[in-house]
């Protein structure tokens, strides 16, 4: 029985080890041969019987015991080498889904922050535009609205000369209004010389343009007639004049 159908065995033996078998069979040979030789061969030549130089069978020598033992060895050896070949996919397949698990956290972790990043954005937003609306209702409640009268036009008038710095007083504006035109916004002045000179006074503190021009308040209406604008224009003059509104008593 040759060594390439031992029961059992599917592969084929390479050829190393198809050599190393052929190697020991034939060294199995050889023994065969000089076993075959007389004792007494190194004395006096004698004939012999001729020895067949046939060659021996190998089937003759596959099962002795060398050989089986040969055998053995080879079949161990691929053994061992396909343990090693599974352990290595093994180890790799093993690396590879390490290598898939962190990836994997690494994108959770990422996609968790940035959903908080989210939503901290929004709440942000949603805070801001909340604080802004509110701030916005405080700033229209804190706006005051004035009376379209002679109150509301004193008022109005006193909270810009304030900003500019200009000074006066509620009670000297309106003394000096009723006495120039009795609260009329629109009275004129059409007897004095300042009329006869082409320059009428008008308005509520009767003011002739040249000097509402000089005096104008920015951020007012540029119009004579206009209430709030002419109590301005006249009190910026009258505290350029007299030092404030509230020191006239008398035609300015």
């Amino acid at each position: 029985m040759s060594v390439s159908s031992i029961p059992g065995r599917r592969r084929r033996l390479n050829k190393t080890q198809k050599l190393s078998v052929a190697g020991i069979s034939a060294i199995a040979v050889a023994s065969l041969s000089f076993s075959l030789v007389p004792a007494n061969a190194e004395g006096k030549p004698e004939a012999q019987t001729p020895v067949s130089a046939a060659p021996v069978a190998l089937a003759s020598v596959a099962g002795t015991p060398q050989v089986k033992t040969v055998q053995a060895s080879l079949i161990e050896q691929h053994s061992t080498a396909e343990q090693l070949v599974k352990a290595a996919d093994l180890a790799r397949a093993k690396e590879a889904a390490a290598v898939k698990a962190k990836a994997q956290a690494a994108a959770k972790a990422k996609a968790a922050a940035a959903e908080v990043k989210a939503r901290a954005e929004a709440k942000a937003k949603a805070v801001a535009e909340r604080t802004g609306t509110q701030a916005a209702s405080r700033s229209e409640a804190r706006t005051p609205v004035y009376a379209n009268n002679l109150d509301g036009w004193i008022r109005e008038a006193l909270d810009i000369m304030k900003s500019r710095g200009i000074p006066g007083s509620y009670d000297g504006l309106h003394r000096n209004i009723i006495r120039e035109s009795s609260g009329n916004p629109n009275a004129i002045n059409g007897w004095d010389i300042n009329a006869r000179n082409g320059v009428p006074s008008i308005g509520l503190l009767q003011i002739i343009k040249p000097t509402f021009d000089a005096y104008h308040v920015p951020g007012t209406a540029f119009s004579q007639y206009d209430p709030v604008a002419n109590i301005t224009a006249s009190a910026n003059y009258a505290a350029d004049r007299y030092g404030s509104i509230d020191n006239v008593n008398s035609a300015y």
